[in-house]
């Protein structure tokens, strides 16, 4: 996760090639890491936001400080010990509290690369119907990166397709991972058209719109918006 992300350059050559070949399952192996890091972003956010509303709301007290304490330590590299208070968190009465713990718990197996064992733990999050719509939807974002590799491209569209939506908070994460699954369904005039609707949108995260432009210059579509051509 720490590697030096591929220049534009190098990132078109290596996916036109890849194109040509009618293999976007090798593209997705290849650089799906820098999408699953925009997701781990998002999560972060999210887990954070948790903890403080659930601080400022509900005082969680010593749950919403453990919960705290485990995060950052989480985002500064000391994962030691981590995973049982992790775990214990999860069985907190507290919605907030066991949504973002429970998910930081699948992240984290993700990240050790055991997908199957990730996607089981973002599954089980995203069919709890106790837990708010947004933390639900983020587990199926999750569980459909994990999973990315063995479903097929048209389910990976019927999963993300209500998320992958303007004005949705997922949209870019959702909206990226479904327009490379249309490419994958060689359905390039749908990816095109969402690549440029992600490209447009201000609320998108940089990292994905740059990432999205790039890929719809590959269908030999312009996704760069207006107001980015007038500063150039």
């Amino acid at each position: 996760m720490a590697s030096t992300p591929p220049t534009n350059e190098a990132f078109l050559r290596e996916v036109d090639e890849e194109l040509r070949r009618d293999r976007m399952v090798g593209v997705w192996k290849r650089w799906g890491r820098w999408i699953v890091a925009g997701v781990i972003a998002a999560l972060a956010l999210l887990a954070g936001g948790i903890w403080w509303n659930n601080h400022r709301d509900a005082q969680a007290g010593v749950e919403g400080e453990q919960l705290a304490t485990a995060l950052e330590d989480l985002s500064s590299g000391k994962q030691a010990g981590l995973e049982p208070k992790f775990r214990a968190l999860a069985a907190s009465k507290s919605d907030g509290t066991r949504a973002a713990a429970a998910l930081t718990l699948a992240d984290m197996a993700m990240v050790k690369g055991d997908l199957r064992g990730a996607a089981r733990q973002f599954g089980a999050i995203a069919a709890d119907a106790s837990l708010d719509k947004p933390y639900r939807d983020l587990a199926l974002i999750r569980q459909t990166a994990a999973e990315y590799d063995t479903l097929p491209p048209a389910q990976v569209v019927a999963r993300l397709k209500p998320l992958a939506m303007p004005g949705n908070p997922w949209f870019g994460t959702a909206g990226e991972l479904t327009g490379i699954a249309y490419m994958r369904m060689n359905q390039p005039q749908l990816a095109a058209a969402l690549f440029k609707a992600l490209a447009a949108d201000p609320g998108v995260p940089e990292t994905i719109r740059s990432r999205v432009v790039q890929l719809a210059g590959i269908l030999g579509v312009d996704a760069i918006p207006q107001r980015a051509r007038a500063i150039r």
